[in-house]
């Protein structure tokens, strides 16, 4: 045998390890769409604040479709030897940190746009959440490729196993990062409101004394709405007076109902409670009261060890 028999030898066994068989694209494909559809399940479950409709939205799935891809691939470079395949996955990885940074960036640039600041600790939180969904369908894909991989039924079988396991995984893992929300830890309960001498007060607390004109009066005592956070332990203060975290729950309630002009948030320092109010552009205080207990505790702000429990079993 001479040197080029060798050499065509050589060529022809590369090629038929880098062949893709039939088997392992319907692995691929199958572990594609799972973990497709998990970025996009966790994608509706925060609508109130972010992505906007509809370019953020089919920016996160086609973000979320190429975690898909990576992990679908992963174990099949693997399986064929074609380690350096695999070295792309520190790229992915790259690429997630920039989606957090690219997210970050752009909220803090679209700040002084909205009717009251977001807050740095909450652009933190939804930039962090961004990347942690991309690596949820990353893991899903991965799994059910891995589970119709090593199960020694026929394809369909295999194909079902696959994506039973990747529902698992997937819930698993919503659960797992799932936040807690102030409504976890605290009752808001409507406040009246008052105005004395120029100066906001709601169920007895002082908010403001800006209301120096009889138009802003007038507007705050016909339309003003606000409502009253009281904490269900005192160690959950430590949440719900943080800055950060008031910020963010008014930024949700401005949001959601508008805001025609003023908006304050203000702490009781002796009783621990928290006054959100406004002056909105829709007047419904149940739409108020909902929306501020769906505003998620943020990861930045300081928490008890019993808030930090991650949502793996049910609340009691």
């Amino acid at each position: 045998m001479n040197k080029n028999q060798v050499l065509l030898q050589g060529v022809v066994k590369i090629g038929q390890q880098q062949h893709i068989l039939p088997e392992e694209i319907s692995i691929i494909v199958v572990a594609i769409v799972v973990g497709t559809l998990a970025r996009a399940w966790v994608l509706k479950e925060d609508y109130r604040q972010y992505p906007s409709y509809p370019n953020g939205v089919l920016i996160n799935i086609i973000t979320g479709f190429v975690a898909a891809a990576l992990g679908a691939v992963a174990l099949p470079a693997l399986m064929s030897k074609n380690f350096v395949a695999v070295t792309f996955l520190t790229l992915a990885l790259q690429q997630f940190r920039d989606v957090r940074k690219t997210e970050k960036e752009s909220l803090s640039d679209l700040e002084h746009t909205e009717y009251t600041y977001r807050g740095s600790a909450y652009i933190d939180g939804i930039a962090k959440t961004f990347e942690s969904r991309n690596y949820i369908a990353f893991i899903t894909s991965f799994f059910t490729s891995l589970t119709i991989s090593i199960l020694p039924f026929n394809i369909w079988i295999n194909i079902a196993g696959g994506i039973l396991v990747g529902l698992a995984v997937f819930f698993f893992l919503k659960r797992f990062t799932k936040g807690k929300t102030i409504g976890d830890i605290a009752q808001v309960k409507p406040g009246k409101v008052e105005v004395k001498d120029s100066s906001l007060y709601v169920d007895g607390i002082y908010v403001s004394n800006l209301l120096g004109t009889d138009n802003a009066e007038k507007l705050f005592k016909e339309e003003g709405m606000a409502v009253v956070i009281y904490p269900n332990e005192n160690h959950f203060r430590i949440n719900l007076d943080n800055f950060g975290q008031r910020q963010a729950a008014l930024f949700e309630a401005t949001r959601a109902l508008g805001n025609k002009r003023y908006n304050f948030t203000r702490k009781d320092y002796e009783k621990g409670r928290v006054v959100i109010t406004l002056v909105p552009i829709k007047q419904d205080i149940d739409a108020l009261i909902e929306v501020v207990k769906k505003c998620p505790l943020l990861e930045s702000a300081k928490k008890s060890h019993d808030v930090m429990k991650a949502n793996l079993k049910e609340e009691k």
